[in-house]
């Protein structure tokens, strides 16, 4: 029987949040792209998240036709801290239920399987996977789990107490594992991982990494996108984007800058470093400590000419930044993937990135960019130093990048992720 009704649920932030902010990234763009493509195919798409304001649409539709955002009222309709987030679990579930059920009646039951409101439900990160558990037993609809980042492995680089990943999730992911009818991975390493840490079978998991918009992330000529956001088209441009938070590893790029900066051999004439993300005034260095120790950093090392926050930016803009960029720089100490490195190489723009997770696989080593040990600002002033003094090999790279990200259209990655719903749906 044809897939005619899929759930998605993103508990924790909505795909229709602005990127860059606290805890939207990544996820967003797979949860928001994988529903359109969906409902490019006459799909009938709901995406459930945790409501944060009462002036928000209960139903909004205007992800795409045949796609609908159900924001749940599940705790207090506000923003609320991760470590609130699990006990509000059990009312976003008993809600989802009782609504399905009264939409169900309201419907009269044509688009309705007799049995259970959607074919397949698809949860990301831990917290929507509670959920699609807790469903499974109220429906019987089976589920398939994606975690987009693993605690396990982001305790593991941890270096402070408060960037520990809590016992409760670890315990939910390792349960989560053996619950969810499949599991996806972004990459072989993924998957290797949830075995070794999880327990998790082989024979349940599925390679599905994430996307690209190659409608929007194409390359476009460069002096023209330096024009669109407003530099001068002689400066070179060093680019981050991202959330911000310590496991992206920012400070190793700005001790990079200073190297860079006060090498004997002289720095780079016209260098400027753009950081894409979060939220750089007052108000937000207070509520984002990251923010405020990199703000203090900056100062300390002397970057505050050299180095520029521009807070989050909608993807609209996005694709003129990474086009303008010379190299962009994803110096994280773990990535799952890297779904903005993907993006910046459909743009031709080449990546150098910390050689972890993901990233190990996306960034092909004197292909398509050049990968660094994580934590080592040395590597990494020696790479941009390597790309921004040779042209003829940067652009070679970013021309391979763009072919590269080729493989990555969201009608490919839906077409794998089509494959895994219909094994068990």
């Amino acid at each position: 029987m044809p897939l005619r009704r899929i759930a998605l649920i993103s508990f924790h932030t909505s795909p229709l949040a602005t990127l860059g902010g606290k805890d939207t990234g990544g996820m967003n763009v797979f949860v928001r792209e994988t529903a359109r493509e969906l409902a490019r195919r006459n799909i009938d798409v709901d995406i459930f998240t945790r409501s944060q304001s009462a002036q928000s649409l209960r139903i909004d539709p205007r992800i795409a036709p045949n796609a609908r955002v159900i924001n749940v009222p599940a705790g207090p309709e506000a923003p609320i801290s991760k470590q609130d987030l699990p006990k509000h679990v059990p009312a976003f579930t008993d809600w989802m239920c009782r609504f399905l059920s009264e939409e169900k009646t309201r419907s009269g039951g044509p688009k309705f399987n007799e049995e259970r409101p959607y074919d397949v439900i698809h949860a990301h990160y831990w917290l929507s996977g509670l959920v699609a558990d807790g469903l499974r037993r109220c429906w019987g609809t089976p589920f398939v789990q994606t975690f987009h980042t693993l605690a396990e492995l982001k305790n593991q680089i941890a270096q402070r107490p408060q960037e520990r990943e809590s016992e409760e999730r670890l315990r939910s992911e390792c349960y989560l594992c053996g619950a969810a009818d499949r599991l996806t991975a972004n990459t072989v390493v993924e998957e290797r991982q949830l075995i070794r840490f999880y327990g998790a079978s082989a024979n349940r998991i599925r390679i599905v990494p994430p996307g690209v918009d190659l409608s929007r992330f194409h390359p476009i000529e460069q002096a023209y996108a330096k024009s669109v956001i407003g530099v001068p088209h002689d400066h070179r441009i060093i680019l981050f984007a991202g959330r911000i938070e310590p496991l992206k590893g920012i400070d190793t790029l700005f001790r990079a800058i200073a190297l860079l900066k006060n090498s004997p051999s002289g720095g780079l004439d016209n260098l400027c470093v753009i950081v894409i993300g979060g939220d750089p005034s007052e108000q937000g260095r207070r509520e984002n400590e990251e923010m405020a120790r990199l703000h203090a950093l900056r100062s300390e090392l002397g970057l505050n000419d050299l180095i520029t926050f521009l807070g989050a930016r909608d993807q609209e803009t996005l694709q003129f930044y990474y086009a303008a960029a010379d190299v962009l720089v994803m110096p994280s100490h773990y990535e799952s993937f890297g779904m903005v490195a993907l993006e910046a190489m459909a743009c031709g723009t080449p990546v150098i990135a910390s050689d972890v997770g993901g990233l190990s696989q996306l960034v092909r080593h004197n292909r398509t960019g050049l990968r660094v040990p994580s934590k080592d600002p040395l590597a990494l002033a020696n790479a941009a130093r390597a790309l921004l003094t040779d042209e003829a090999r940067r652009r070679a790279m970013g021309h391979r990048a763009a072919c590269a990200a080729e493989d990555y259209s969201w009608t490919k990655i839906v077409d794998k992720l089509m494959a895994v719903y219909e094994e068990i749906a």
